[in-house]
């Protein structure tokens, strides 16, 4: 049992527990070495016990603390202290991508799409790192105050696979984003996290799940045979071609998702431009069904793995991995002696990209190919201050570098110095403003909290109140525009109008971590469970840290007047 105050490897201090999940506990914890606060994740004791899954637990960990990128939450640290396995992670001040959908419902398409830009560019990192996430799901995504998204659980989820599906709470909340090849009892690929991106976004446009059921084998069990219902039926606004991610990502055939998140990404990028207007729904050249499914194999025995039985595979697996080894072994001994013998047949040449840049495409690609490299039939486009329009920009991979021949070559076309107009975004939601200026003409926009000037009072934290650059200016790509939101300061209610309950100020005191101390009496004129009073006056600011005191009303008893025996009333 972690308590606060307690330290774990004499360096992290717990502060308060902050999550309670299957498999582990997450608290806010103070690194006192580095003087910063951390998330540190514990492994339930009833886990720590097997040896085998602490194993994996470890490694994968250790494999995910090598990400680094903006939209993944990074790892500090994994260790041991006295039988207590834990990591330490960056912490995050924000709430989950899950509850930010219970409290709004759907998100506008402005904020679907940019949220969705952040993941895939964050979840394409990784499998370029050659690790899957396997249990990708908005309960699994931070989002800050500022808009940014972080992804946590990278690794930990691939080490939980086998485990995870005996532990209910972790079924119901994996299975709503679950893969059919994952449901049915198959290995997890790239293809396994775009479908759990495509669930997601179906989610973050509509508001709901796509499939629903009383247990998690219905779940699964839709997964794997019924369509993806559409989300312009729900709403009708939503752009044919958004749809189409929906429908591309969420494909039951893995060969009609989309090869990569980058791909995904791309298309995000263009979903919502005039050209992709009038785009027709799309079809898929597979087929989408294959086969039956009996409800009986699908996470009972196939992937609702008992210790038992995890002990059993791993005994069968070793022989099986004694005898490939065997067969390796041969294979490399017979490769080393093809590679000692015919060196030269083997070897593919080095050679160095060319300065295509300042070239028309077509004059690029035919320099790239009589070089020996393949060009992308995709152009990629990107605004230059100097390259003029239609003109080579640069490659991918990079001029100068020295590659394979035969290696894949994608140009990047000029679209020319990118002018664009500033208007008045005061009063508009800053999510969607950064989303636009940002994707479509490139400026980089920074926000900024800041107390409103003329004294109003705003209600909605996510709104512009002040922008640094004035309407009519004229920018180019690049340019930094700041956009200011108000500093709302939270103030206390009247806990006494007579709509707050019991539980409603507990709710609000753990939101912005107050202590709460209830205290009751009996008074006439108020009825059982009322507020008579409390210690901060409504209407003062809220600071985290500080204790109230409610008084809350009991049962009123009148009380009866009692005369005492032998007394003598006297007259003057």
């Amino acid at each position: 049992m972690i308590t606060k105050g307690q330290k774990i490897n004499d360096r992290y201090e717990i502060i308060k527990s902050i999550g309670e999940g299957g498999m582990a506990n997450v608290y806010l914890a103070h690194d006192l070495i580095l003087d910063r606060d951390v998330a540190i994740k514990v492994l339930r004791g009833d886990l720590a016990g097997d040896e085998k899954f602490v194993r994996r637990f470890q490694r994968e960990a250790l494999a995910a603390s090598s990400l680094s990128h903006p939209n993944i939450v990074e790892m500090y640290d994994v260790g041991e202290d006295n039988g207590t396995y834990y990591i330490v992670m960056e912490y995050i001040k924000g709430m989950t991508l899950k509850q930010l959908i219970k409290k709004r419902g759907a998100l506008t398409l402005s904020e679907c799409i940019d949220i969705m830009l952040q993941l895939t560019d964050g979840v394409d990192h990784a499998h370029a790192s050659y690790i899957i996430h396997r249990d990708l799901k908005p309960q699994n995504i931070m989002i800050q105050d500022n808009g940014e998204i972080k992804i946590t659980d990278f690794g930990i989820a691939m080490a939980l696979n086998n485990t995870q599906l005996t532990q209910t709470n972790s079924v119901m909340g994996s299975v709503h984003y679950l893969p059919p090849e994952q449901a049915s009892g198959k290995g997890a690929t790239v293809k396994s996290d775009i479908y759990s991106m495509g669930i997601m976004l179906f989610e973050l446009l509509t508001g709901n799940l796509p499939f629903k059921g009383d247990n998690a084998v219905e779940i699964a069990f839709k997964q794997i045979k019924d369509d993806i219902p559409s989300v312009r039926e729900i709403n009708p606004s939503i752009p044919q071609a958004l749809e189409n991610v929906v429908l591309r990502a969420t494909a039951k055939n893995p060969k009609n998702r989309y090869a990569s998140s980058k791909e995904m990404h791309d298309d995000l990028l263009t979903c919502l431009n005039e050209e992709r207007s009038n785009e027709p729904r799309i079809g898929f050249k597979y087929p989408e069904h294959e086969g039956d499914v009996d409800k009986k194999n699908l996470l009972s025995e196939k992937n609702e793995v008992k210790q038992e039985d995890i002990d059993d595979d791993d005994s069968k697996t070793s022989i099986v991995l004694w005898v490939l080894s065997g067969i390796f072994a041969l294979i490399i001994i017979a490769l080393i002696g093809i590679f000692l013998v015919y060196p030269k047949v083997m070897e593919v040449p080095n050679i160095t990209i060319p300065d295509v840049s300042k070239m028309s495409v077509v004059e690029a690609e035919k320099t790239l190919k009589k070089q020996g490299f393949e060009v992308a039939t995709t152009i990629e486009y990107v605004g230059d201050e100097e390259i003029e329009k239609g003109l080579v920009v640069k490659t991918s991979p990079s001029i100068g570098r020295e590659v394979k021949k035969g290696t894949e070559i994608i140009l990047y076309e000029s679209t020319g110095k990118m002018a664009y107009t500033i208007e008045n975004y005061v009063g508009k939601n800053y999510i969607e403003v950064k989303t636009i200026l940002t994707n479509n003409y490139g400026l980089n926009v920074v926000i900024e909290k800041m107390e409103p000037e003329d004294g109003k009072e705003y209600n909605d934290e996510q709104v512009i109140i002040k922008q640094d650059l004035k309407e009519g200016t004229e920018v180019a790509k690049g340019t930094n525009i700041t956009l200011y939101i108000p500093d709302i300061i939270v103030k206390y209610p009247d806990f006494t109008d007579g709509t707050w309950t019991e539980k409603d100020i507990k709710e609000f005191c753990d939101k912005y971590e107050l202590a709460v101390e209830f205290k009751y009496k009996s008074r006439a004129g108020f009825n059982e469970g009322d507020i008579i009073s409390q210690s901060r006056a409504s209407g003062t600011a809220v600071t985290n840290g500080a204790t109230i005191i409610i008084t809350v009303a009991t049962k009123y008893v009148e009380e009866t007047p009692t005369v005492n025996e032998g007394a003598v009333e006297t007259q003057d």
